[in-house]
């Protein structure tokens, strides 16, 4: 079954001649493509080792270029150096296919031997299996970045907590009038006395003995769709009106028949002839700054339609801020409209009163702790008990 016969030999000993011999007899008659190494032996001044076993050519018949030409002569196909050897065995095979002595078979080829992990990772071409995903910030460089830029660059620049959320929340750098905007509603909403519920909740925890993080996680639980939550129920209400064309009219009865107050209207204390002062300070930020506030006027316009209807139902904070922050949004020019409703729909703007009331919650705590409150128990007086 063999065809073709391909030998590697080396300087030193006399083993080839014995192929020489055979070759001349006949006793081999398929073609023999032969190489020995050794030959750059003959450059070197004095005798030198050469193959794994220390070969070294014991006289001129030993050396690679005699054994080399015996080979020739004896009609075996000798390349003229080691890199020509796999030209004349590819020559030789073809020369066995042209004479019709070999049917050449496809080719098979190999299974690709998988890269190494480790490799694979560092060149950028896979990522190991991972249980986080994160896009807003690293620290495995030489130092944090949030959303890619340094800390050290935020802080020499004299960049804001403004600057910091909108790095972290909306991974983008904001204008600075809409960071301004963002540091302004923590400031207005860092607080509303004691008597809030998450307010209440936080100074029983802390009067309980408990620690500043339970305390804070206490008056947390409380925000909800009655206290706080309603900054991201007005956006998304207001915003919902204005882009399908209701008038302000036509928004509040369509909500009256649908038995939904209109979040971001009404107020406890203040009224039509006392507003808000935070509502002012906001509308007339947003009135100086922003490029649009579309979603604010239509929303003093909602105020216009209810205070023709009751004098508390004035627009207050959640609705002041819902709306010129669909207003940041959109008129920023950095969002598509797909950003803007999922942003809406995720709650950043319940997480903005999160961040805010947070503030108050310390406060409230390290004042119950500082003043040495005892354990809260509700009066009795202040509870109807019936059968």
């Amino acid at each position: 079954q063999v065809k073709m016969i391909v030998v590697l030999g080396e300087l030193g000993g006399r083993d080839e001649y014995s192929l020489v011999e055979a070759l001349k007899q006949g006793k081999i008659n398929k073609p023999v493509v032969g190489w020995v190494s050794g030959t750059c032996a003959t450059l070197f001044k004095s005798e030198v080792q050469f193959g794994h076993a220390g070969a070294k050519s014991g006289g001129e018949l030993e050396s690679a270029q005699a054994k080399n030409q015996a080979l020739k002569a004896a009609g075996a196909v000798v390349p003229t150096s080691y890199e020509s050897l796999e030209s004349a065995i590819k020559e030789t095979f073809q020369k066995l296919v042209e004479g019709g002595k070999i049917t050449p078979v496809k080719e098979v080829t190999p299974p690709q031997i998988p890269e190494d992990l480790s490799t694979a990772i560092k060149s950028g071409k896979v990522r190991a299996p991972t249980h986080i995903i994160t896009t807003i910030s690293d620290d495995r460089g030489e130092e944090p970045t949030y959303a890619g830029v340094p800390m050290s660059s935020i802080v020499e620049q004299g960049l804001g907590v403004g600057d910091v959320i909108s790095l972290l929340w909306f991974k983008r750098s904001l204008p600075r009038y809409c960071t301004r905007f963002i540091e302004i509603c923590v400031m207005l909403c860092a607080d509303h006395g004691p008597c809030v519920s998450g307010a209440h909740n936080t100074i029983v925890t802390a009067r309980a003995g408990k620690d500043l993080v339970s305390s804070l996680v206490s008056g947390l639980l409380t925000i909800g769709p009655r206290f706080g939550g309603a900054i991201d129920d007005a956006a998304r209400y207001f915003k919902d009106a204005y882009d399908r064309g209701l008038s302000p009219y036509e928004f509040v009865e369509s909500m009256k028949k649908k038995g939904i107050r209109v979040p971001g209207i009404g107020h406890r204390i203040k009224r039509g002839d006392n507003r808000d002062k935070r509502v002012e300070l906001l509308q007339r930020f947003g009135r100086s700054n922003f490029p649009s506030v579309k979603y604010m006027e239509y929303a003093v316009g909602v105020e216009t339609y209810t205070l023709s209807k009751a004098n508390n139902l004035v627009l207050n904070v959640d609705g002041a801020i819902g709306s010129l922050f669909l207003d940041l949004l959109a008129g920023s020019g950095m969002f598509t409209k797909a950003e803007i409703d999922e942003i809406v729909g995720i709650g950043y703007l319940n997480g903005l009163f999160v961040l805010a009331r947070s503030i108050g919650f310390i406060g409230h705590t390290f004042d119950q702790k500082r003043l040495k409150q005892p354990l809260y128990r509700h009066p009795w007086e202040d509870v109807l008990y019936t059968k």
